[in-house]
């Protein structure tokens, strides 16, 4: 059964910091439209800011799920599992925004994350819900090393062809939703 936590202590604190990977879970207010699970794992895109907020880099890629459903109504979830030591699973639900490249306030927020190759924008959580349960049933698995292809692959292309690709994949999600189309032309 869940432990519900009132804050993010310091030993939650740490277990999430300790993670390799989690999970970012969304879902638009249609019921017929899709809900969305994504994995996010690369080394210094992820902060906690305070006991109640956190924050992770949104790379440029191929989807933009997430940005359309927080513009959509904001219901977040970050799933973070233990595969390695003890099982443990944290879920933290919450409210979530994001701020574009362009926006004020995304350059004081970069100063957290050590990674910032084809960011597009910054996804803030203000923490709701905190638990923790058992991850019995998570798998042990070692981790083998970093993939740092979309980091680099997002550097090649600079800036203005970035720009080009968000226009051309991330305006609107799957199911229709405004997305990322927040470049100007």
């Amino acid at each position: 059964m869940a432990k519900v936590h009132q804050r993010i202590d310091d030993r939650l604190r740490q277990f999430i910091e300790g993670q390799q990977m989690f999970f970012v879970a969304t879902a638009p207010n249609d019921p017929n439209a899709r809900i969305n699970v994504s994995p996010k794992g690369i080394g210094g895109t992820f902060a906690v800011l305070d006991d109640h907020t956190v924050a992770y880099l949104d790379l440029t890629a191929s989807g933009a799920e997430t940005i359309a459903h927080l513009r959509d109504n904001g219901r977040i979830t970050l799933m973070f599992c233990s595969f390695e030591g003890p099982p443990n699973v944290v879920r933290l639900h919450g409210r979530g925004r994001f701020l574009t490249l362009y926006d004020a306030g995304f350059a004081a927020l970069l100063g957290h994350f050590t990674e910032t190759r084809g960011a597009r924008a910054i996804v803030v959580v203000d923490v709701e819900r905190v638990s923790d349960s058992c991850g019995n049933g998570v798998p042990q698995m070692i981790m083998a090393g970093e993939r740092d292809l979309l980091p680099q692959h997002m550097e090649r292309k600079g800036a203005v062809d970035r720009a080009a690709y968000r226009r051309r994949k991330n305006t609107t999600s799957i199911d229709g939703l405004p997305a990322f189309d927040f470049d100007p032309l």
